[in-house]
């Protein structure tokens, strides 16, 4: 038969678990302190009392990186479970209880790299409110927002193309995307990647060159990221991306590279006037998101 314990087992603070999770989400104590709105000092004291309390180190620190130890990344797993325990209890009591479908359009690249996360988001926030999606060109979605076919919809557009009645979400530098050690940008013509007429993208790095002289064809054209990046990778073209898609696998290619600055592009979302508690609470939902996003260029689930 076991002893009974002669100390109580001490209690992790939710508080500081959470603190815990968004350094490792962002590999970094100061914009994990954005995230949980303290200073980087505080986030230190914080993970140094969880150490002391766990007694071994869940970080690996060095002068350029954090990472998890093996115990760290055991933590991590009963953090987001301890975590989201206490989404599902606080939320029985304080979140309204709020059911329906909202029908939300994204254009492409937000579908594939900022809706997925933002969904899993809202899904812990709001477990009885379905969301519909639907992935389009952003003519294509004012279009359905004018037929009333959308209850919300985001866009791409040009820094001052904001539709009418719509608000402004997120605005992001545009650069020219290389293959690392690719050689696409020193051909002439320079080949070019591109999204169909009427891109935001697309509108402004064709002014760039325009402007600059410089000649250049397009060697690849889709609709799609995913696409673009198959010709990027390959070393077929360079095409004009939000900075936040550079990865480990591409390069920002600038004015060292002889290729001119393509300015900015704008988010939008547009939301239908009428809307009901469930698309209200979904709208809210994406503004908080991209408020982070924009200060952190994080997305936390």
């Amino acid at each position: 038969m076991n002893a009974p314990l002669n100390h109580p087992v001490p209690l992790l603070e939710l508080d500081v678990l959470r603190t815990f999770v968004a350094i490792a989400d962002t590999g970094s104590f100061t914009v994990a302190a954005g995230l949980v709105f303290r200073t980087p000092s505080a986030v230190s004291m914080q993970i140094k009392k969880l150490e002391e309390i766990l007694g071994r180190p869940v970080f690996k620190r060095d002068a350029r990186s954090v990472s998890l130890t093996n115990d760290g990344t055991v933590l991590l797993g009963y953090a987001k479970r301890l975590l989201s325990l206490n989404r599902e209890a606080v939320s029985k009591f304080v979140a309204p209880d709020i059911s329906g479908v909202v029908r939300l359009g994204a254009p492409d690249d937000v579908g594939e790299r900022i809706l997925p996360a933002v969904l899993r988001r809202f899904a812990k926030t709001h477990p009885s409110i379905a969301v519909d999606v639907v992935i389009d060109q952003s003519a294509s979605l004012t279009k359905r927002m004018e037929e009333r076919s959308l209850d919300i919809t985001l866009l791409t557009c040009q820094t001052s193309g904001i539709p009418k009645g719509g608000e402004l979400l997120l605005t992001e530098d545009l650069v020219w995307a290389g293959a690392k050690g690719g050689t696409a940008h020193l051909r002439t013509p320079l080949p070019v990647s591109m999204w169909e007429e009427g891109c935001a993208w697309r509108s402004g790095s064709v002014e760039a060159l325009n402007e600059r002289g410089i000649a250049y064809r397009i060697a690849y054209m889709s609709a799609h990221t995913a696409g673009q990046r198959a010709a990027i990778l390959s070393d077929l073209a360079i095409a004009p991306l939000p900075c936040s898609f550079v990865g480990d696998d591409l390069v920002a290619l600038g004015e060292d590279d002889g290729l001119p600055p393509i300015g900015t592009y704008s988010l939008g979302m547009m939301v239908r006037p009428d809307a009901d508690a469930p698309v209200c609470a979904a709208a809210d939902h994406i503004r908080a998101t991209f408020d982070a996003f924009a200060q952190t260029g994080q997305l936390r689930d």
